[in-house]
């Protein structure tokens, strides 16, 4: 009888083990639109309005190589929830996105859900997603 009693113990404790782990998720993200192969494509990811377009210790960053005018980027290990992604192609390869007066980028750029902002960036309502199972997202940059 006691060992039933153990047995159903641990069955019991390695569900609840099991289930207290956090499912996670990859994101992949396809960018087109490129109109050089040089360069490549910087990418920061947002998990909440407050951090959109901000430096947070939250956002998630990656850079994708350019291949036949097409970059491919990927996420490991996202919580579920709400996200959305701002980024630049890094044509000149100087690490930075380069502007021209009044913050107006030189180089293409653009958001997850193809966003568009008016004078400005998009607001995050507008290029959020869900993050609820393994997915690829499309970004055309502008």
């Amino acid at each position: 009888m006691k060992k039933i009693l153990l047995l159903l113990a641990i069955i019991f404790l390695g569900t609840f083990s099991l289930q207290a782990q956090e499912e996670t998720f990859d994101l992949k993200v396809e960018i087109t639109g490129m109109d050089t192969d040089k360069g490549k494509v910087f990418l920061a990811l947002y998990n909440s309005e407050a951090t959109f377009l901000k430096k947070s210790e939250d956002t998630k960053g990656a850079n994708a190589i350019v291949k036949d005018k097409r970059a491919i980027a990927i996420f490991k290990g996202l919580k579920k929830g709400e996200y959305a992604i701002s980024l630049f192609h890094d044509e000149n390869d100087n690490n930075k996105m380069d502007t021209k007066i009044f913050g107006i980028p030189k180089e293409p750029y653009g958001f997850s859900n193809d966003a568009k902002g008016f004078m400005g960036p998009p607001k995050f309502k507008d290029a959020k997603f869900i993050v609820d199972t393994n997915k690829t997202i499309t970004i055309k940059v502008n």
